[in-house]
């Protein structure tokens, strides 16, 4: 069975960075975008970042363009856009596909461990949620309407839950 740590990708500097640098933690994987109705939520998943890191937690984030077009900025222009407008200090990544043919391996693997709505695979829009535990499987699945700060519930619990072998 594959977990979180057996895919890498590439960073926003292009570096491919292997996910299994993440081993043990609790990761909430998030597709972003700089141009959307939901990209003030950048705010509230720095703060979790900033509140759980020291617990051992980590957001990862992947901007895409699949919806609205609505993450259009080349590497460059997208660090700019998260370092003024929101100091994000987590983890960005090169833009990705999350649908279809192109959708990066590790959304393929996400979506297949926690289909959404009705069984559907698809990813609707953006800061679509995967609530990742420290054994590197798939918790939770969570909608862009669900706001970061109602994770931390489940953040904590799984801050809380014993680290298995991965």
């Amino acid at each position: 069975m594959s977990t979180l740590y057996d895919f890498s990708a590439a960073s926003l500097d292009g570096a491919s960075v292997p996910l299994s640098r993440w081993r043990g933690q609790v990761v909430l994987v998030v597709n972003v975008a700089s141009q959307c109705g939901f990209t003030p939520q950048y705010s509230g998943l720095e703060a979790l970042y900033q509140r759980f890191e020291a617990q051992g937690f980590a957001v990862l984030g992947f901007p895409c363009n699949q919806f609205g077009r609505q993450e259009p900025g080349d590497a460059a222009e997208i660090r700019q856009f998260c370092d003024t407008q929101y100091g994000i200090s987590f983890p960005m990544f090169a833009k990705i596909d999350v649908n279809g043919g192109d959708a990066h391996p590790l959304y393929r693997w996400l979506k297949e461990q926690k289909p959404g709505v009705l069984g559907t695979e698809a990813i609707k829009w953006n800061f679509t949620k995967f609530l990742v535990g420290r054994d590197g499987q798939v918790i939770a699945r969570y909608a862009p309407t669900d706001a970061p700060d109602s994770l931390a519930g489940a953040i904590e619990r799984a801050l809380a839950a014993p680290a298995e072998a991965a």
